[in-house]
């Protein structure tokens, strides 16, 4: 008699925060099917391996990646004088994968231009870039590399001026030195097969793969902002989906922005390919 009167005590204890529980999973699982298609399946399986990429995310997309000491060059194309500050606050982003922009979405003419736009930098670079489904989000037309054999990108002359490497070579430079560099040119610039860049249909917004530098540009003149599983660790780097150079790019709002957005786009083909690539 005692025994059933304490479990009739203790059922309502236990019966009101697994209800609560309950409920906060199911608004977080409907949160995830709100953000649409994209590189995870739209299924309960694919929650449960989104609940378990939320244990390795970055604290602070808006804090910039490191810069390897091996890492070459040291300067990526983007910089305070090429790239003028984002007006207005920053829009709502959700999500991992896929992420999404929640506010300040591009209008569907706009995602045109802009999808028109990345089909011509591609017919202006046939040698060096090609278009196809985005491997990172499986449901748009991402941008791709034909290469990625080349370790360091070119640098204009003036750069590498700055930088002191006219007239070096690799032989010049010590091996352990060299060895050292190659692994911190894949951990940074290698992407799923090549891919540079993809647009969301949904808000108009991109991802793509920046080197170090131009993460850290874009972030401060207020573009984008760093995807969630991007970390530095170590040993992510043999666990992680995406580039530590992978970012969000705001949706442009107006021509103007759309042609800051280029030039982003522009500088990730430069990073992924290690090519120059004509407007």
């Amino acid at each position: 008699m005692v025994c059933t009167s304490f479990i009739f005590l203790l059922l309502p204890i236990l019966l009101v925060p697994t209800i609560f529980l309950l409920h906060r999973i199911h608004k977080d699982y409907q949160a995830f099917l709100a953000l649409g298609p994209g590189g995870t399946p739209s299924t309960p399986t694919g929650y449960l391996r989104i609940c378990l990429l939320r244990l390795f995310t970055i604290r602070d997309p808006l804090e910039p990646p490191s810069l390897p000491l091996t890492l070459l060059p040291k300067t990526g194309l983007l910089n305070s004088s090429n790239l003028p500050q984002r007006h207005g606050p920053r829009p709502t982003v959700a999500g991992i994968a896929p992420q999404r922009q929640m506010t300040q979405k591009a209008s569907p003419a706009m995602y045109e231009t802009l999808s028109t736009e990345i089909q011509n930098l591609v017919s202006y670079n046939p040698e060096t870039l090609y278009e196809g489904t985005s491997c990172f989000e499986k449901h748009s037309t991402g941008m791709f590399c034909s290469s990625t054999d080349t370790l360091t990108p070119t640098t204009s002359t003036s750069t590498q001026q700055q930088q002191g490497v006219v007239g070096s070579t690799l032989k010049d430079r010590d091996i352990s030195s060299l060895m050292m560099s190659r692994n911190q040119q894949w951990r940074h610039r290698r992407t799923c097969n090549g891919e540079v860049c993809h647009a969301h249909p949904s808000d108009g917004s991109l991802h793509l793969t920046l080197h170090p530098a131009d993460v850290k540009a874009v972030i401060e003149r207020g573009w984008g902002q760093r995807h969630p599983l991007t970390r530095e660790s170590w040993w992510w780097c043999y666990l992680r989906t995406v580039p530590t150079g992978f970012v969000m790019i705001y949706a442009p709002r107006n021509r103007e922005e759309l042609e800051c957005v280029l030039k982003i786009i522009r500088a990730a083909a430069w990073w992924v390919s290690g090519e120059d690539i004509e407007e």
